[in-house]
């Protein structure tokens, strides 16, 4: 009959858990993330729309010519998996694979999510009964008091002792499973964040490569250069000693000649540099860069408009949005766990063992077993259970502002990396244009030199005023690429795989 009442009694304590203390998650309504604006199509693209519509830009590669309207520069078609492919080049497809394989920025963030989730079993092991095993056995005897002999001294003998137990804690008031939820959504914040990294690989690895070549491109222009001033300086010293200029002639010429060859060491180094970033990222050492990309002079481009959606599907892609939603969701439960701590803990246990000699091992003199809750509280009169609430609300507190503020960072991101993007294009088309009536004018004064109506040095010169138009033109190709990098980058996806995303 006792064991009856002692067995109810627990099933009644079980019986009568409760919700979880503290306040269930959800995102806040005054979060940034919630306001409607921020889901809209992005200002930049609206301003572009406005300014092809009325025609302010010219088309890329008009001479001149009256303001026409050009395409958009980018459209609300949703960013693709893989972003990068769409430069359709197959040496970058394969550094990117390579880098996302290889990089050892992304073997830390995979540890760590690793380490995330066994932190997160170690919690969910709250919630599940957990079984103990001793014993041992020693020789030598216990006192004659313990066993009522006063005055004797009980033989030495060998003896034992075993025991297993059962223990399960009652989550009366939800702290185990407000600390599961905490975990859980702790290592979906470390998943983001391992997202996030291979978006930052991605691009790295993306930038570091149209930079070599981009460099190499500028560095064909520079040489070009230098060539036609060093036959500058020929024509000039032929002419002085004719008699027919001066030293101080010479002497602009040769000088105007070491400023072309001083700007070759910068893009030199510009382009090792960004060889030895691009080994680093693919997991390689700097002197193993890829030898072929040392005379790399075509950076890649991506033709046509560039999809980059609307606010919607930013606030969706982000990874650094999802990790800090997933923070303050963690943040949240944690105030659950550290409410629980003024309640008292239940834990319901059983267990039986056997001790005694050797020689009476397996009689029921020597077993024993029980079974009953035991409860523990410490009363919160002290302002410990108060503080850690505090701490856990102030820790939300701090999560929700990051939240916000990394939700208002990737907008204004975007909309820089939008308006850089479109403004690039405008001095490119600009400088083609110049770049044309250069070739133009260089054409005319070839002709004209050939006909001898125009001496050497001016058609030299405007060769050279053509070839410093490349120049500025392959300047501003390098920064188109490296904008539209910067965009994918501030857009925030690309490595997603395919079949998980069209599944979506």
């Amino acid at each position: 009959m006792k064991h009856t009442l002692a067995i109810l009694a627990t099933a009644a304590l079980a019986a009568c858990s409760t919700a979880p203390k503290g306040p269930d998650y959800r995102v806040p309504a005054e979060a940034v993330v919630m306001k409607p604006a921020a889901a809209t199509p992005f200002l930049e693209q609206q301003r572009a729309a406005q300014a092809a519509g009325a025609g302010e830009i010219s088309e890329p590669g008009q001479n001149g010519g009256g303001a026409s309207a050009r395409p958009l520069p980018f459209d609300n078609a949703p960013l693709p998996p893989h972003w990068w492919r769409l430069f359709h080049d197959q040496t970058l497809d394969a550094l990117v694979e390579q880098a996302l394989a290889r990089n050892t920025d992304l073997r830390q963030a995979a540890a760590n999510l690793e380490r995330v989730q066994a932190l997160e079993s170690e919690a969910r092991g709250g919630a599940r009964p957990a079984i103990s095993v001793n014993g041992g056995p020693s020789f030598g005897h216990p006192s004659g008091l313990s066993m009522l002999k006063k005055d004797d001294v009980p033989p030495d003998t060998f003896r034992y002792s075993a025991g297993v137990g059962l223990s399960y804690q009652l989550d009366l008031f939800g702290q185990i499973r407000r600390a599961i939820e905490s975990s859980h959504a702790s290592t979906e914040a470390a998943a983001a964040a391992l997202d996030l990294v291979k978006v930052n690989v991605a691009a790295g690895t993306a930038r570091a490569y149209a930079e070599a070549c981009a460099t190499g491109q500028r560095l064909a222009s520079a040489r070009h250069s230098v060539d036609l001033q060093r036959e500058a300086v020929s024509v000039t010293e032929r002419l002085q000693r004719a008699g027919r200029v001066g030293d101080i002639d010479a002497a602009r010429a040769r000088s105007q000649l070491q400023q072309l060859q001083a700007a070759l060491p910068p893009l030199l180094a510009q382009r090792q540099s960004a060889l030895y970033r691009l080994a680093t990222l693919t997991g390689e050492l700097p002197a193993d860069f890829p030898r072929g990309l040392a005379e790399c002079h075509l950076a890649p481009r991506v033709a046509g408009t560039i999809p980059v959606g609307d606010g919607a599907a930013l606030l969706r892609r982000r990874p650094d949005i999802r990790q800090a939603e997933r923070e303050l969701h963690a943040a949240t439960a944690r105030i659950g766990v550290a409410t629980a701590d003024r309640y008292p803990k239940i834990t319901l246990g059983v267990s039986a063992g056997s001790a005694g000699t050797l020689a009476g091992f397996g009689r029921s003199d020597t077993l024993s077993w029980s079974l009953g809750p035991l409860i523990s509280w410490t009363m919160p009169s002290n302002g410990v259970a108060d503080a850690r609430i505090a701490q856990a609300e102030a820790g939300t507190r701090q999560a929700a502002a990051r939240f916000d503020g990394v939700v208002l960072n990737a907008l204004r991101e975007t909309e820089t990396a939008l308006n850089q993007y479109a403004r690039e294009l405008d001095r490119r088309s600009a400088l083609q244009a110049s770049r044309d009536e250069a070739a133009t004018v260089a054409g005319q004064a070839r002709r004209l030199y050939q006909g001898g109506k125009v001496g050497y040095l001016d058609a030299l010169d405007a060769e050279r005023a053509l070839a410093a138009s490349d120049a500025a033109l392959a300047a501003s190709e390098a920064a188109l690429i490296d904008e539209q990098v910067q965009l994918f980058l501030a857009l925030g996806g690309g490595w997603e795989v395919e079949e998980s995303t069209s599944a979506q």
